[in-house]
């Protein structure tokens, strides 16, 4: 007679064993119809999976975010059963869930088209309002492989081959349509209220490019149509805001082929990096680290030392001269070490906080690469903090402080913590690891902010606190990290001289506030739109002309605001003012200071915002004094305190 305790605390006992979806129906009908799945233990199960011995249990509906992964996961199949009602000769591959919706790859002799996609839609809905339930069943390898095979599905038969191991596996069928999965799954299809298929694209086999070509389609799905609806208004806004169709249009960087996923930095673009590059260095500065510059070709012996080499030796490059092999430098921390270990350091030295701009290469395969987000050559705002384990919570706590000043100066207020703690397979103590897990919880327990634990996920050196931006429109971005290491350090040599005169291995804290200049700078046109505050802006003011007879008065007027400091242009071309007027209000500056006759004779200019509002007549004190604010207030209202740790 199973027990079965409920989420809010109630219990309810059966005189036989009962599926999830029988106690659903036992609460009432309204749940039963709404439930998707249901958490035994902790463990996500299908509707259907019997419960024999008290538990506990949640039911899993469209309104938890564990609901959205099953309604995602069991589209994903109702668009492969669609595929293949209208192809009958698709061969289907693999199909996950992502953020915000699903994919398959698919591969097929011709390319899908838009119309084809509409076309997959209409039958899937065909197929909503059949009802098919939607089944699990366990097959042996041997049974698998030969139902796929008889099916010519080569592609399934491939992966059931690479399993490792000898267990029966799992099957989810709808209908006459079944593949492989772990599951769960919703109990029939028409659980699906509101689904839309996104685009297709190429994508290899396997991920690899020596394979052959598939095809992928992209869809979502959600609870609702109004959370479709919403979703897709997103969608159009990321779209209008994607940072590779801004950077063009506002003449920003530019990618070419003979460069693979490195960027040409234009003018404007290079005043954005020259300005996130001076703010991270200025707060470096404040907080005590010492700016430090190492090598982009290195002997590949140090990171075969470091132990990089035998784990990223996929994404290096490297190069031969003189019968030497050299790696170009993927990451700086090897390096960093080189620099701590010239001259003896005691324990007075210590921390020892260094810092570099450091330039990067990695290989990503060619389809990965997306704009300035993901890119082969890269800057990182690359720090490490030398330190004895008893600074370890000091040093952390410090960085999250400084952090969180940074992010808000950009104008990013949420934040997502996640600490990582000790993998299966790893170097140090069991003490060792408690005392720097306990002070990577005790920094984030000292935000006060809510923060997710991900066991098992720490670097084999140690644990890590990664630190995620939500952006303008609610998308997650993995910027920051910090992350301990016990093994690095000792590996190449890096030592110090102890109170008691012993000589110990530092513990090396690796850190980022940004990541990379290239991703973050992506990060921040998509979350402005282009519309860069005005400490950011490539052009913070420009000054236009009505007639010739103000050429001169707007190219002093233009000389005095760049003697301040202030990146300032004129526009004297003879145009109407109007159609300046939109043509800078479209390239995204801040700030349009207008001269005509009344302006010259008065000494002023008339201000306008790039929004439209008209700030009216100012001298040159007074805008400088306006601009000097917004730059400072780094784009916030003047109420809003602005501090560096």
């Amino acid at each position: 007679m199973p027990n079965i305790t409920l989420p809010d605390g109630s219990t309810r006992e059966y005189e036989n064993p009962v599926t999830v979806m029988e106690v659903a129906e036992s609460i009432g009908p309204g749940l039963a119809k709404a439930a998707l799945a249901g958490r035994v233990d902790g463990e996500l199960v299908d509707s259907s999976t019997l419960i024999s011995t008290d538990a506990d249990l949640a039911i899993i509906t469209e309104r938890d975010s564990d609901g959205l992964e099953v309604i995602r996961h069991s589209c994903a199949h109702l668009m492969a059963q669609a595929v293949q009602r209208l192809f009958p000769k698709a061969q289907v591959t693999i199909g996950p869930v992502v953020e915000d919706g699903f994919f398959y790859d698919f591969a097929f002799s011709r390319a899908f088209t838009p119309e084809d996609l509409q076309a997959i839609e209409k039958v899937m809905g065909e197929i909503v309002k059949e009802n098919l339930p939607v089944e699990r069943s366990i097959m042996s390898r041997d049974e698998a492989v030969a139902m796929f095979k008889e099916k010519g599905e080569d592609y399934k038969v491939q992966i059931i081959e690479s399993i490792p191991g000898d267990e029966d596996l799992s099957f989810y069928r709808q209908g006459e349509f079944i593949d492989l999965c772990r599951g769960p799954h919703v109990p029939a299809t028409s659980s699906f209220k509101a689904f839309k298929l996104t685009s297709v694209a190429g994508a290899y086999w396997r991920g690899d490019a020596s394979n052959e070509m598939l095809q992928r389609i992209h869809g979502t799905a959600w609870g609702s149509k109004k959370d479709l609806k919403l979703f897709l208004q997103r969608l159009e806004e990321a779209e209008k805001r994607d940072h590779r169709k801004l950077g063009k249009y506002l003449d920003l960087f530019h990618f070419q082929e003979e460069a693979p996923g490195m960027a040409f930095w234009h003018p404007k673009g290079w005043s954005i990096y020259q300005s996130v590059q001076r703010y991270m260095r200025e707060v470096q500065d404040k907080n005590d680290y010492k700016e430090i510059n190492t090598p982009q070709l290195v002997d590949y012996s140090l990171w075969e030392k470091s132990g990089h080499a035998s784990k990223f030796a996929d994404e290096m490059f490297s190069v031969e001269s003189e019968n030497r092999m050299y790696a170009i430098k993927p990451m700086n921390c090897p390096c960093h070490i080189q620099v701590f270990n010239q001259g003896l350091k005691s324990y007075r030295d210590l921390p020892l906080r260094l810092a570099e701009f450091g330039s990067c290469h990695r290989y990503e395969p060619s389809g990965s690469m997306h704009g300035l987000m993901r890119v082969r050559s890269f800057v990182q705002d690359d720090g490490h903090i030398f330190c004895t384990e008893e600074q370890i919570q000091a040093e952390v706590a410090d960085f999250m402080t400084l952090l969180f000043a940074v992010y808000k100066d950009f104008g990013f207020d949420e934040v997502i913590l996640r600490l990582s703690t000790r993998p299966e397979k790893r170097v140090g103590s069991d003490e060792v690891w408690d005392k720097s897990e306990q002070s990577l919880k005790d920094a984030l327990n000292a935000t006060g902010l809510p923060w997710e634990l991900v066991p098992g996920e720490g670097a084999f050196y140690g644990p890590k606190i990664e630190c995620s931006l939500k952006d303008c429109m609610g998308r997650v971005q993995q910027c920051g990290t910090i992350q301990v290491d016990f093994s690095t350090p000792g590996r190449l040599g890096a030592q110090y001289v102890a109170e008691d005169s012993s000589k110990q291995e530092p513990v090396m804290l690796h850190r980022a506030v940004l990541g990379s200049f290239e991703r973050f700078i992506g990060i921040l046109i998509e979350h402005y739109a282009g519309d860069m505050p005005a400490w950011l802006a490539p052009e913070q003011a420009m000054i236009l002309n009505i007639t010739d007879k103000q050429s001169g008065y707007c190219r002093n007027f233009e000389e005095s605001l760049k003697n301040k400091g202030f990146r300032a242009s004129s526009d004297l071309r003879n145009e109407k003012i109007g159609f300046k007027i939109r043509e800078h209000t479209l390239q995204k500056i801040p700030y349009l200071l207008v001269v005509g006759d009344k302006e010259v004779e008065n000494g002023t200019v008339a201000v306008r915002k790039r929004g439209g509002e008209d700030l009216g007549a100012m001298t040159f004190d007074e805008f400088c004094t306006l601009l000097d604010q917004d730059v400072a207030n780094f784009g916030r209202s003047a109420q809003q305190d602005h501090t560096k740790s």
